[in-house]
């Protein structure tokens, strides 16, 4: 095992014959791994396709039941991650045989009887292959994240959430349901930028984030549209719905406290909602814009409010072909 890593990697091992399979596992126990050590293919099958399955398998061609190229197959057939890393041992000297194992899916070959020292950088081979394969995903999820995610705030990005927005309201139309769209907006953001400076603001952002998404339905979803505007997607959510959704968005920043340098600060949202007709092409741009003009109503009317988007803000909107921008409503 590799001294780097002091996290015991599982080997599963599938061996008919009693005393290969104790000499197997001393070797791997003393190398350093987790060893569980059976005597038949259906065995090892069902340990590698359980939950929380071993991550190697050292597996003996010919046994009873199932052959351990078989389990190869069935195990390479699944197609799910993680993925397990396949030693396939056999008394077949014969290329057409190792290629023949290759072929069902083992990662590497090795014949019988074998040199415990090839056995044990065989072994470590698959192991460090592995470690680059979680290493790989894990940088892979990371950019996907970033890529996807607004740094400040955690929340989805803008164009990741309206992403959303497109994919609800085509499925909305595919179910002849309506979609509530609640742009948000925070009162008063310049003048705490202006007063406390921007590291008070960015304090502010991340907190009323944070407050918005533990206000969430499982379901729903919510986004950083730009600057101090967010934006809420609320499936399968009528104009009545959408606007209760929205009151306890409003309500529930409104009652908290945040924490900042410049001391604890207390703030409130204007919301503007627009619900999705179903027999429309699942736009995004309109709906957004039809919130926005609601939006942009609720700050006129003295801020700390919701205001719903008439249908003819909706219309005007479908009609308009405008780019998309965000505004300040500050």
């Amino acid at each position: 095992m590799s001294v780097a890593n002091s996290k015991k990697m599982r080997v599963v091992i599938a061996e008919d014959d009693k005393i290969s399979r104790r000499v197997l596992e001393a070797s791997l126990t003393e190398w350093g791994y987790d060893v569980t050590a059976v005597a038949d293919g259906k065995e090892a099958l069902e340990l590698l396709c359980g939950e929380n399955a071993p991550r190697l398998a050292v597996l003996d061609w010919m046994m009873p039941g199932i052959e351990g190229v078989e389990v190869c197959r069935k195990i390479r057939e699944r197609g799910e991650q993680p993925y397990v890393y396949v030693l396939l041992l056999s008394a077949r000297t014969e290329k057409k045989d190792m290629l023949a194992g290759l072929k069902a899916g083992a990662d590497d070959y090795l014949t019988k009887p074998f040199d415990t020292h090839e056995l044990r950088a065989r072994i470590f081979a698959g192991e460090r292959i592995l470690r680059l394969q979680d290493e790989l995903i894990g940088t892979q999820g990371a950019l996907q994240f970033q890529a996807t995610h607004d740094v400040l705030t955690g929340l989805l990005n803008r164009g990741a959430i309206l992403r959303d927005v497109t994919r609800e309201l085509t499925r909305a139309r595919r179910e002849n349901t309506s979609v509530g769209l609640i742009l948000v907006d925070i009162d008063h953001f310049k003048a705490v930028n202006d007063r406390y400076g921007h590291l008070t603001g960015d304090a502010i952002l991340h907190g009323v984030a944070l407050r918005m998404s533990g206000l969430l339905r499982a379901y729903d979803s919510i986004g950083r549209y730009g600057g101090e505007e967010f934006l809420v997607l609320a499936p399968s959510s009528d104009a009545e719905g959408s606007m209760q959704f929205a009151e306890r968005l409003r309500a529930g920043v409104e009652s908290a406290t945040y924490e900042t340098e410049a001391g604890p600060l207390r703030l409130t949202l204007s919301l503007g909602v627009a619900i999705s007709n179903p027999e429309e092409a699942p736009n995004a741009q309109p709906l957004v814009q039809a919130a926005d003009a609601a939006l942009y109503r609720a700050k006129g009317a003295g801020r700390n409010r919701i205001v719903l988007a008439t249908p003819d803000d909706l219309v005007g909107q479908l009609a308009s072909t405008s780019r998309l921008q965000p505004l300040s409503h500050t």
